[in-house]
């Protein structure tokens, strides 16, 4: 198979990787091998591309080109927030729903086409369908249907990612009305009752979707309290927002059936030693994500992996084997696509650059949960700084309260919360969280100042545009002066 027979495959609407070839076993031999189009591994194909390289991507799924970011998660859901946001209260739910998912296909659909052209475009890029196992050290033989192709490299990227984590509870098997992060994006009927089986990140945003789009959600969360790695008052904060949208979360419940019956699904938890059962149209287990490498062969490459089955890896990205990294989701790191983004800077250094970049050198790393007013977090928490023993100074401040920053006012939704926590020795910023409208825009500002030591007082001085969310830090780090 050549480069030029999978580019005169792409003239059609639909993004599709070649196909193996036909008949005996095909054997290739490249420079740099990426298993799974994922974020990083993508970028770095097209880099070692275009560094004059011969370059091969093996993608299983035709849905999947381009990663889990652009089909079933960042891109997807949040065009799923954004219209359950602007939902109104006289339009029909079913339609509206039905509209929002069409939307969502069709620019994941456009997304997926252009991620598959930016590679395929590339005269030294062999383009792989089918499912990739290790055969050896450095080999995967790929297999599409009753054809295979063994494929050798110097160098190979394990980037596939993570799937659904499906908890041992009794009747918990994904059909019918039991349903993953993914299958829900497109449930149909449109459920008037959702229960969600866990409150993590995915839990809480699907439930603050899903009650905008027009569902009684009920969150049965294991934890005490939702958003356990915050602060108590931030917290609080988040927990009245929810509530405030139609979203019940039921604390220090444990599940333990599911069964989806012929009217309706119907969950049973415990709580507080009382047995307890609730009804609804479609349940999503959101109980985290495992590493998807069940079929990979990685032992046969002398691959280690950690009790979960993420790979392990040093700094550097590098896995046990020689000559075998692993990127994103499937080495353990923090589940973020800019995460695999940057694990692509740091081995395009170690194959192309100076060889100086690491994961040591990340540092006030944000993240943004997309709740209805989003939830932004960025370094350590209040607990956090004084657990380590820092001598801290604390600004934190409703955002109804907060003069200076009229944005979320003029937008109609002013809750939320600003809170900043603050090396009292040193004025450095240890971490923030922000809850309140663009406010993931706001935290990149944030961590841009904690990775350069801005000081607090600096990012407070500082002229931001009116009317802005970023306004807010003139007003919260100046009550620390």
């Amino acid at each position: 198979m050549t480069a030029e027979t999978v580019t005169q495959q792409n003239t059609s609407t639909e993004a599709t990787p070649s196909s193996t070839p036909t008949g005996s076993d095909h054997t290739e031999h490249v420079d740099f091998l990426v298993i799974g189009w994922g974020k990083g591994g993508k970028t770095l194909a097209g880099t070692m591309a275009r560094a004059g390289k011969k370059v091969a991507v093996v993608e299983q799924s035709e849905m999947m080109i381009g990663g889990s970011c652009i089909n079933i998660a960042c891109i997807p859901t949040k065009i799923l927030v954004h219209d359950a946001e602007n939902k109104r209260a006289d339009d029909d739910t079913d339609e509206y729903f039905a509209k929002a998912v069409k939307r969502r296909d069709t620019l994941t659909g456009a997304m997926r086409k252009k991620n598959h052209s930016m590679l395929a475009d590339l005269d030294s890029v062999l383009l792989v369908g089918g499912r990739a196992e290790f055969t050896g050290e450095r080999e995967i033989r790929v297999t599409g249907g009753a054809d295979t192709m063994t494929i050798t490299a110097d160098t190979i990227v394990v980037n596939t990612g993570s799937v659904a984590n499906i908890p041992p509870i009794d009747g918990a098997q994904l059909g019918g009305r039991i349903h993953d992060s993914e299958s829900l994006q497109h449930v149909d009927p449109f459920p008037n009752r959702l229960v969600i089986v866990g409150g993590g990140y995915i839990g809480l945003e699907f439930g603050s979707m899903f009650a905008h789009f027009g569902s009684q959600v009920t969150v049965l969360d294991r934890g005490p309290r939702p958003l356990a790695n915050e602060d108590d008052d931030v917290a609080e904060v988040v927990a009245q927002a929810l509530a405030d949208d139609g979203v019940t979360i039921v604390n220090d419940a444990s599940v333990t059936a599911v069964n989806d019956g012929a009217d309706a699904a119907t969950v049973t938890y415990e709580v507080d030693g009382e047995t307890k059962t609730i009804d609804a149209e479609a349940v999503l287990l959101a109980v985290g994500r495992k590493p998807a490498t069940a079929e990979l062969g990685l032992e046969k490459a002398g691959i280690d992996t950690d009790d979960r089955g993420f790979i392990v890896t040093d700094e550097y990205l590098r896995s046990s084997a020689e000559g075998v990294y692993a990127f994103g989701d499937v080495n353990g790191g923090p589940m973020f696509t800019y995460i695999s983004l940057d694990d692509n800077r740091i081995l395009a250094d170690q194959l192309l650059g100076e060889g100086k970049r690491s994961t040591k050198d990340r540092g006030s790393v944000p993240y943004t949960m997309f709740l209805t007013p989003p939830v932004a977090r960025v370094g350590l928490t209040e607990k956090a700084a004084r657990d380590e023993g820092y001598e801290i100074k604390v600004g934190a401040k409703l955002q109804a309260d907060i003069a200076a920053a009229p944005r979320a006012k003029i937008e109609g939704d002013p809750r939320g919360i600003v809170k900043f926590v603050v090396d009292a020795k040193t004025d450095l910023i240890l971490g923030a969280a922000l809850v309140h409208v663009h406010s993931q825009e706001v935290i990149n500002t944030v961590a841009l100042a904690m990775r350069h030591d801005v000081t607090a007082t600096e990012l407070c001085d500082t002229i931001y545009t009116h009317p802005s969310a970023t306004e807010a830090l003139n007003e919260v780090l100046g009550a620390l002066k």
